[in-house]
């Protein structure tokens, strides 16, 4: 096995280092992760709100609420891209507002807001999913080996 000797840096670049060292911002990393948590359950508390409101007022079940949930969540971000309000708690948030569904529909109307200019077939609609194509491809390719695991499970009576 053959040792890798580390290259000696040259005396102005460890002076760099240090001087870099010395001035680097420190980043609040438990201010950051718990403002991340807190937009982040906010989300999903108004999520669940949205549930129920489904579950009580419109005769949905709790197998079937979801969906609806999820579009209303888009919808709302979307809304709120568009008037310039969910840039404001992605900034002050981070991954907070990432994370959950709501960031799909930020990633989506984002995209379709910077290119609206190039026209809606070539701007907003070849533009709108060069962020969320990836999401989207990736969540159908893993939902059917999921499912075909299953079925091929079910078949051999292993569920």
């Amino acid at each position: 096995m053959a040792d890798k000797k580390k290259k000696k840096m040259p005396p102005q670049a460890q002076e760099y280092q240090a001087f870099q060292s010395k001035r680097e911002v420190k980043r609040p990393l438990l201010q950051n992760c718990l403002k991340a948590f807190l937009v982040g359950g906010f989300i999903c508390f108004i999520g669940q709100i949205i549930s129920t409101i489904y579950i009580y007022y419109f005769d949905f079940t709790e197998q079937t609420v979801g969906n609806p949930t999820v579009a209303t969540l888009i919808f709302i971000t979307m809304l709120l891209t568009g008037f310039g309000i969910y840039d404001r708690i992605g900034q002050y948030s981070g991954a907070g507002s990432a994370v959950p569904v709501t960031g799909f529909g930020n990633a989506v109307i984002s995209a379709a807001i910077e290119h609206r200019t190039e026209g809606f077939v070539l701007g907003v609609g070849g533009n709108m999913f060069k962020l969320a194509g990836a999401v989207i491809l990736f969540g159908v390719f893993s939902a059917f080996v999921i499912a075909l695991i299953k079925t091929i499970l079910i078949q051999w009576g292993g569920l």
